[in-house]
């Protein structure tokens, strides 16, 4: 039986030193939720936000194709703690499971040059505008396949404006780029950055990440980074970033497939 579980308290030790950003904010009640088997005494847990699921403990089959995986959309990223994770992954989702490595930048919080970022920034050609992400930008994120995961883990505006920060480049009052939180911690932010595919390899996410790391340092929240490809990778490393190491997640497509046995 599959349990979700409000507190931390028991889990802190199963994701301890883990770190990542959507696991802290997890555990610190803001953002996503925690499930194990065992509500009493866990040595297994995963913590799902959005489309990301870190499984920490002894592995387990039980969580690890759980109904509650599934409940926002047939897609997860999944980030196993150890080998034992992965072998279940594979044996559960087998070609529905695409191994790939993402990769981890340093929370150094005195790295940014504010001069390079704002010299970043003040390069945006004049056809475009910058702005704060408000409501009626939000609106045209949830709204666009493509810019939805600026937006996505805020259920509607007034959480986005409690919790979340982001920067949008707009053409004639369209959004074509923006940089935003996909989480929030205590400390600070999860970045996430879309670009609409016609308005790519402008320079516009260079724009709308600096400027969000200034916004960050405004408002004394940590910009953190996680890079999905090396791309990303070079970007974070442009605005001040330095790699941190790489690391093992799957890519996992549940889309018309069910278990049985496991229930949440």
């Amino acid at each position: 039986m599959v349990y979700e579980i409000r507190s931390s308290e028991k889990t802190n030790q199963l994701f301890e030193n883990w770190d990542e950003t959507i696991v802290w904010s997890a555990l610190q009640g803001i953002m996503g939720k925690m499930y194990v088997t065992d509500p009493v005494n866990p040595c297994s847990a995963i913590i799902i936000s959005g489309d990301f699921c870190f499984l920490a403990g002894l592995e387990s089959r039980e969580l690890a194709c759980c109904e509650s995986l599934w409940n926002s959309g047939g897609f997860k990223i999944m980030v196993p703690r150890n080998a034992e994770w992965e072998r279940t992954i594979e044996e559960v989702y087998g070609e529905r499971a695409r191994r790939t490595v993402r990769y981890a930048m340093k929370k150094e919080k005195d790295v940014f040059d504010r001069r390079k970022l704002e010299g970043i920034v003040d390069a945006l050609s004049g056809e475009y505008k910058l702005q704060l992400i408000d409501e009626g930008i939000y609106g045209q994120c949830r709204a666009s396949g493509w810019a939805v995961d600026l937006v996505s883990q805020f259920e509607n505006y007034e959480a986005y404006k409690q919790l979340g920060l982001g920067i949008a480049v707009l053409k004639d009052g369209t959004i074509v780029s923006g940089a935003s939180s996909y989480s929030r911690y205590k400390d600070g932010i999860e970045i996430e950055i879309d670009t609409r595919e016609d308005y790519r390899r402008m320079g516009l996410a260079s724009v709308c990440g600096a400027k969000l790391i200034l916004e960050c340092q405004e408002r004394k929240l940590y910009p953190s980074w996680d890079a999905q490809n090396l791309w990303s990778v070079a970007l974070a490393e442009k605005l001040g970033y330095h790699f941190s190491h790489e690391y093992t997640a799957y890519e996992v497509w549940n889309s018309g497939y069910s278990f049985t046995g496991c229930t949440g």
